[in-house]
């Protein structure tokens, strides 16, 4: 019988703004205690997480002193030490506080824009002495509620300028470091520019230094705009440009809900389990979600052994799906290739092409083809259900 403990090399980890999430809506205020940053170290530990990761405000209040930040690192970094947890990515808040109403690198105010560097310059710095090696940026305040608001290809400008302008900085630093750019498609802003993975990946090729950023796809942003998420990794990934993963679940069509992984739909985070697996993508499996508001902090640690659980459950189902033999029988099937076609497909000739504007072809018998994705849906189906 299979226990599902999480390994060091399953790479799984949390923020500490998840765990920490004390339950606050916007119709409800906190109904869990604040727990320091060691403290939630300590948490993860007790669940088998491999590495936790922080926004610059999660360790070090803004207004902090010099003092205070030096203690809360120190303690921070004992809490790391005893746990063995890593620190695989970092960013920054740029959303919370007050200065950034109108968003912080495509923010109007030139004061705003500036600041905005200054503080993610101090948070790169931040992550880099904890050993992070992924800096992911969210814009969550890049965008507007009217249009009359902001000129949105100024709004581009400004952000590849940030970036642009970052990417030199860690350069400089000789940091060894990578950007992760997170979409999402709204809130808290009534529209987020480069609302989707796409959107990033096409942005990312404009930028000074493409080859140090990439993507942070997160499950429920993109479920949010009711975009089959896994297919959104793929693209990122045969781009060569899938730095990070946030995992969580989402309904779509609704506020952004973080909800414990696989919770909510179990087949599209299998098929994302087994592309990851498949793939062999080597990078963190974050969990960027928060227990029920219902919970407390054995709620909490519930939670997060849960998205644990559920990965290493999916990714069993999905070494069970690979050598299924009848499954694999109609993969073979339905992907038969006779080679007939070798002549006219691949790169251009024109040859090629003359030969292939010459070829007849039986639309109606092609056509008449079942393909028997049913039954192979049905056949993931049962599988997912224990009835293979």
């Amino acid at each position: 019988m299979a226990t599902y403990q999480p390994k060091p090399e399953d790479k799984f980890t949390f923020g500490l703004w998840t765990v920490g999430n004390r339950g606050r809506d916007p119709f409800g205020c906190e109904i869990r205690e604040a727990k320091t940053p060691a403290e939630i170290v300590y948490m993860l530990g007790e669940v088998g997480a491999y590495g936790v990761n922080f926004h610059d405000n999660d360790l070090i209040p803004i207004d902090a002193t010099s003092g205070e930040t030096e203690a809360i690192k120190g303690e921070f970094r004992k809490a790391l030490k005893d746990t063995g947890l890593v620190v695989p990515m970092a960013t920054t808040n740029l959303f919370y506080d007050p200065i950034f109403k109108d968003g912080a690198f495509t923010s109007n105010d030139p004061k705003v824009r500036a600041y905005a560097l200054q503080k993610t310059m101090k948070a790169i710095d931040l992550g880099v002495e904890f050993g992070t090696g992924i800096f992911v940026l969210w814009g969550g305040r890049e965008g507007t509620e009217t249009d009359a608001s902001k000129n949105p290809v100024d709004a581009i400008k400004r952000n590849r300028e940030a970036i642009n302008f970052l990417c030199d900085y860690a350069l400089e630093k000789k940091y060894d470091l990578k950007f992760a750019l997170e979409a999402k498609p709204n809130e808290p802003r009534g529209d987020i520019y480069n609302p989707t993975t796409g959107h990033m990946l096409a942005f990312i090729a404009t930028l000074d230094h493409p080859e140090m950023v990439g993507v942070n796809p997160e499950v429920a942003h993109e479920h949010m705009a009711g975009i089959n998420f896994m297919h959104s990794v793929a693209q990122a990934w045969e781009a060569g440009k899938l730095f990070h993963i946030d995992l969580n679940d989402q309904y779509p069509g609704r506020y952004d809900q973080d909800l414990r992984f696989g919770s909510r739909d179990l087949k599209a985070a299998f098929f994302l389990v087994k592309f990851l697996e498949d793939v062999g993508y080597a990078g963190s499996r974050h969990f960027d979600a928060h227990a029920y508001r219902t919970e407390d902090y054995d709620g909490v640690k519930d939670f997060a052994r849960g998205c644990i659980r559920t990965y290493l459950m999916l990714k069993d189902k999905a070494k069970q799906w690979n050598a299924d033999k009848e499954i694999q029988s109609l993969v073979s099937e339905i992907n038969a290739d006779d080679g007939a076609m070798n002549l006219f497909l691949g790169k251009y000739s024109a040859a090629k092409a003359a030969a292939l504007k010459a070829q007849p072809f039986d639309r109606a018998a092609i056509a008449s083809r079942g393909l028997k994705y049913e039954r192979l849906d049905q056949l993931t189906i049962d599988l997912l259900l224990g009835s293979r």
